[in-house]
């Protein structure tokens, strides 16, 4: 009876890798997890060692540490005899290393902030390094794809992308994002220091992203590296180069015709409230703007969303006296 081969030790290594990263983005993006920042760079960090265990296998590069005898490597071993791999850190060290710098770095950064936090709960760093940790995957997708081909890729498991929750308030650009640890705080401004400008805006060390909203179609989904603002905002038309711009197809929405707005005021107690007063309103804010988001054109008839139904239950709630029965 033939012998059944198991996976080469290179592919072994690859699917370990990926599955390590798989589970880091789903435990960050569990909301029962509360230790999300330590778990997800943990998990990341056996990811890439696996990835770089792999390619240095693939290539012939011993990555066992060993000492030079007078006739052989005497490998290093554990304990119980298991040889001694090198760790994600010393992987990058080699000279070998397929990694562009940014990417080093952001490896090298996220290694050094669990260090940081370990052992101890630091509020605030979940939410405060998402860029980083959304450019450790996206650069993880790039490497695995370039490196052994498109088949280990994370498919559309990489469309995920960290989709952090309560997006609207942790993407406002007006929030204070909490204070971190005074250690934490200096071992940025340390870390920080030591790279150039064009390593610090490397999209590979740090992702940023700016969401414009549009008002067609599909769902999509996002994360709390965005900044998420209103296209016609003046943050919109102020917004720095270094953000990348980026379309948001929202959630396809009810839609109301302009007669049923009208009569939808009447069933909640606004009688005289007619198709004029719609249209004197509408035309007064330009809600007819795509950019503002109140409704779409389809075809060739205009609908509201419920956002525009909300401004004109807002509008006739201030002018009662005017729309009320007699």
């Amino acid at each position: 009876m033939a012998r059944t081969r198991g996976p080469s030790v290179k592919r072994g290594l690859l699917l370990k890798s990926r599955e390590a990263a798989l589970n880091a983005v789903q435990t960050f993006n569990n909301p029962l997890t509360t230790f999300k920042a330590e778990t997800f760079i943990v998990l990341m960090n056996i990811a890439w060692m696996y990835l770089l265990h792999a390619y240095y296998r693939q290539e012939g590069i011993e990555y066992r540490y060993y000492r030079k005898g007078s006739q052989r490597r005497k490998f290093d071993r554990t304990k119980s005899g298991a040889f001694k791999y090198w760790e994600l850190e010393r992987c990058l060290n080699d000279e070998a290393c397929p990694l562009d710098g940014p990417t080093q770095h952001n490896l090298r950064f996220l290694i050094g902030l669990r260090n940081e936090i370990e052992h101890h709960q630091s509020a605030g760093v979940g939410q405060r390094f998402s860029g980083h940790y959304f450019a450790c995957c996206l650069n993880y997708e790039r490497y695995v794809c370039e490196l052994f081909g498109e088949r280990y890729s994370l498919g559309e498991a990489a469309a995920f992308t960290l989709q952090f929750r309560d997006f609207t308030a942790a993407g406002s650009a007006t929030q204070e994002p909490e204070p971190l640890p005074s250690s934490i705080a200096k071992y940025i401004q340390e870390f920080n220091a030591d790279l150039s400008e064009e390593d610090l805006q490397s999209p590979h060390f740090r992702r940023r992203f700016l969401f414009v909203p549009v008002t067609t179609g599909k769902s999509a989904q996002a994360d709390e590296v965005v900044e998420f603002v209103r296209a016609d905002s003046d943050l919109a038309d102020s917004i720095n180069d270094t953000y990348s711009r980026v379309l948001l197809k929202e959630v396809e929405r009810p839609k109301h015709l302009p007669s049923e707005i009208v009569q939808l005021m009447h069933q909640e107690g606004y009688p005289k409230f007619k198709m004029h007063h719609h249209v004197e309103l509408w035309q007064s804010k330009d809600a007819k703007n795509t950019g503002k988001g109140y409704g779409v054109m389809v075809g060739k008839t205009w609908y509201w969303y419920d956002r525009w139904l909300a401004e004109v239950r807002k509008h006739c709630g201030a002018h009662v006296e005017l729309y009320k029965a007699d």
